[in-house]
């Protein structure tokens, strides 16, 4: 790190994409924090890092355990004051491919945020909804994105496998479309796998925007 590192790290550890993201929006939405890296592992989930300061990371780690109570989503989290420089050489991950789930594991935001798209408006200023469905299994999900998208206008973005046979495909669209794309989606899963999640997230926060593929406009 640089003579600027921050003064904390929150580490947060979630089950499932769905909910990692959900609660990533509604962390960086509750507290002046910024995404350093997500990375995934496998079966036991999506590991989201966040830097800021003491009292800010505070704020965001309560906001994700509220999110994370509310969705029946696990959340293993910790704060850690003021990192060692011995320790950041394990807090921030190099690039990394996974060539079993075709691919890569650490996501790092930097550039996006130094380089913004043109075409993104602020946070503030986004009007559409992030829609996802998540399940254990690809029959389900695809018999459940195709139902999605046969009941609203909206867009597929795409298609992340976590591990464990956990994969999530991602719409883009107006807020009632995307929602009741989601709707409709989530009730074609029963019988053909197990649904994880099934989340609309409606003008996703910077940090969520940054994860999601470099095609969205």
């Amino acid at each position: 790190m640089t003579a600027a590192q921050p003064t904390g790290v929150a580490v947060l550890e979630i089950s499932a994409l769905g909910a990692a993201l959900v609660i990533l929006d509604a962390l960086e939405k509750a507290a002046s924090v910024r995404l350093l890296q997500a990375e995934l592992n496998d079966f036991y989930g999506f590991v989201l890092k966040v830097t800021g300061d003491a009292a800010s990371l505070r704020t965001a780690v309560d906001q994700a355990k509220t999110t994370a109570a509310r969705l029946h989503a696990p959340l293993t989290c910790a704060i850690l004051d003021r990192p060692s420089p011995e320790a950041w050489k394990a807090i921030e991950s190099p690039a990394e491919y996974q060539p079993l789930i075709e691919q890569e594991i650490v996501f790092t935001p930097a550039e996006f945020y130094a380089n913004p798209r043109k075409s993104l408006a602020p946070m503030n200023q986004v009007s559409f909804a992030i829609g996802l469905i998540e399940t254990q299994g690809f029959t389900a999900v695809l018999e459940a994105i195709d139902t999605a998208c046969k009941a609203a206008n909206v867009e597929v973005i795409g298609k992340e496998k976590l591990g464990g046979g956990y994969v999530t495909v991602l719409i883009k669209g107006d807020v009632a479309a995307v929602t009741a794309a989601i709707d409709a989606g989530r009730a074609k899963v029963d019988g053909l796998g197990k649904l994880i999640a099934a989340h609309v997230i409606a003008r996703p926060s910077e940090a969520v925007l940054a994860l999601l593929p470099r095609s969205l406009p």
